[in-house]
């Protein structure tokens, strides 16, 4: 597989990392964030007062071209982490690159992939497991909403698209670069969800009978949650945290507007919200937050039953049993 890749050379993010220690050393303000909103939040504070507290650390923001995933991407670089950027478009993926680069804190590195294909999931996988030796940041962040007149559609592998797009691909990637982020612990996994959950129809899963584009887009997130849920008890006492959020209802972004709804909400608030599971030091695992907020998810995600049947449905069908 093919990547594209900007990524400054060792001894030029060497001597960037020892110019922003020695500003740091002398208490001086760094700034840099301009004309993407990031300087406003929180999480970018600590860079602001000089200091660095990701130096060293890679992390993954899958969608991260566009919208929700391109915001949460530039943040976590202003904080000093490496941040493999993913989507389908190579020159936004180039942009991103390019722009976090210009800050001077951070750095970045751009991989091309079509979620709704296996293959290119599985390639994607490899090569993250080939070109790096650690991951402490995972954002299952890609994702689609279908609500033209087209009907129902499939991906490359021949399952329902939201589902494929927005649940399996996140679970085959996740289920690749785990022993990753269990060697890379303390480290987290971030699953942007939904309040939008429909109950999973197992005798349907696909939706060959009844489908619409909310409720395919509806299962899909609640099967997000049901990973989120059985993952985070697989994982405990490994160091890795597991959790799912709504980041916003109907945000400013090209996927809601595409889709022909009123934007209620913009990308900034969405990213405080994934940055809260990313930093707070006090968010637990195995939970579904809405904004900040942890609260209760759809009954099915509690169901240990329907969580057995979405495993071994999900490792039949992403080749992994």
């Amino acid at each position: 597989m093919t990547y594209v890749s900007v990524e400054p050379s060792v001894s030029k993010r060497r001597l960037v990392g020892d110019l922003v220690k020695g500003v740091a050393l002398l208490g001086a303000l760094i700034l840099v964030i301009a004309g993407t909103g990031c300087a406003q939040s929180a999480t970018t504070g600590a860079v602001a007062a000089g200091t660095v507290p990701n130096a060293g650390k890679v992390m993954l923001v899958t969608g991260s071209t566009d919208g929700l995933g391109r915001e949460v991407a530039l943040r976590l670089a202003a904080t000093g982490a490496h941040v493999i950027i993913h989507g389908r478009n190579v020159e936004r993926g180039q942009a991103v690159v390019s722009e976090i680069q210009a800050h001077g804190v951070g750095s970045a590195r751009f991989y091309p992939a079509d979620l709704a294909s296996l293959e290119q999931v599985r390639e994607l996988g490899n090569t993250i497991i080939r070109d790096y030796d650690r991951l402490d940041v995972l954002v299952n962040n890609a994702g689609i909403w279908l609500l033209g007149p087209e009907g129902r559609q499939l991906s490359a592998d021949g399952h329902e698209l939201h589902f494929a797009v927005n649940y399996l691909s996140g679970f085959l990637l996740t289920r690749m670069l785990l022993p990753m982020l269990i060697e890379s612990a303390p480290s987290r996994i971030v699953n942007v969800a939904s309040t939008a959950q429909t109950p999973i129809d197992f005798a349907d899963i696909m939706m060959e009978n009844g489908y619409s584009g909310s409720r395919g887009y509806g299962q899909s997130k609640l099967a997000q949650i049901l990973f989120t849920m059985d993952l985070a008890e697989e994982l405990e006492s490994t160091g890795v945290t597991v959790n799912a959020v709504h980041p916003a209802t109907l945000m400013n972004t090209n996927l809601v507007i595409d889709a022909g709804a009123q934007p209620r909400s913009t990308v900034d608030e969405g990213a405080d919200a994934v940055m809260n599971l990313i930093t707070s030091p006090s968010v637990g695992t195995g939970q579904y937050f809405n904004q900040l907020r942890a609260i209760r998810a759809h009954s099915q995600a509690y169901d240990e039953g329907a969580r057995d049947q979405l495993r071994g449905l999900s490792m039949r069908l992403t080749g992994l049993e």
